[in-house]
């Protein structure tokens, strides 16, 4: 789910209408017709992810600058790895830099965290998920990353599937009821039902839901949702998972495992660029 280059040049552009405001003080100690050469660098393994967003970085401002990448997103970085050989007008690659390294550190992060999450279910048939606790603004990016990784990319937004939590039952009344409005109003789209117990999964089969969210279920209740569901409805684990839960919970069958910290509890990259 990459998102065309329209979309990630105005949010590259306005992170560096942001930094450099009215003009880069800094840089005008600099001849402008000085060319110059850097590397970018990991300092650290990791997963790469946000290319097109650091390349637009430097291009916007110099539309003559280069970039010869060494890693595809989705590769594996080693520390020490020189990630990107750039030339351009010194100006413009130090300018550019904090932008370029924001975007790329932050979407690397991502990739990584959701490699590390997958890495601890690798040999069983769950899915790893992303969720909507995203930055705002970013939802596209952050979600190009998870795919990065190797995760699954859940709902887009509040538009592509219905999902039917907690309060939206207690609105309409009862789960049957509200998953019979939805397929109304939207035949053509999924439903997802959240439920917090096994009396209410049992409604959200009976009520044709194509999807349910076992929300903060302990293990042997996953089991039973599990063995009671036989492959009728997808089902996702969700609340309160942790990277050393992961295993467990895959193990007890379940389709899907969505995580919300693969997007919201970010360490960034530590990446680096450095002049020759």
């Amino acid at each position: 789910m990459k998102p065309d280059r329209s979309s990630v040049r105005r949010q590259v552009r306005a992170a560096l209408d942001e930094d450099i405001g009215g003009g880069d003080v800094s840089t005008e100690l600099i001849d402008p017709e000085l060319r110059a050469s850097a590397g970018l660098i990991s300092r650290e393994t990791g997963v790469l992810a946000g290319r097109d967003w650091a390349e637009s970085a430097f291009l916007l401002l110099d539309d003559q600058c280069s970039l010869i990448w060494s890693a595809e997103d989705g590769d594996e970085l080693v520390a020490g790895q020189v990630v990107c050989h750039i030339k351009g007008r010194a100006r413009a690659l130090l300018s550019a830099e904090r932008t370029a390294l924001n975007f790329l550190q932050l979407l690397s992060g991502v990739a990584t965290c959701t490699r590390r999450h997958l890495s601890a279910i690798a040999g069983t048939s769950a899915k790893l998920l992303d969720t909507r606790k995203t930055i705002p603004g970013l939802r596209h990016a952050q979600k190009y990353a998870v795919s990065c990784g190797g995760g699954h990319n859940h709902r887009l937004g509040l538009h592509d599937m219905v999902m039917l939590k907690e309060n939206h039952i207690a609105a309409v009344g009862n789960i049957g009821e509200a998953v019979s409005k939805a397929r109304q109003l939207h035949p053509g789209l999924l439903v997802e039902v959240e439920v917090e117990s096994i009396e209410q999964m049992r409604e959200a089969i009976d009520a044709g839901a194509d999807r349910i969210m076992l929300d903060n279920f302990e293990l042997e209740q996953m089991r039973e949702a599990v063995a009671l569901n036989a492959g009728r409805a997808i089902l996702e684990a969700s609340g309160g998972l942790t990277l050393n839960s992961l295993r467990q919970v895959a193990e007890t069958g379940v389709d899907e495992i969505s995580v919300g910290a693969l997007t919201k509890t970010i360490q960034p990259l530590d990446l680096s660029l450095l002049f020759d």
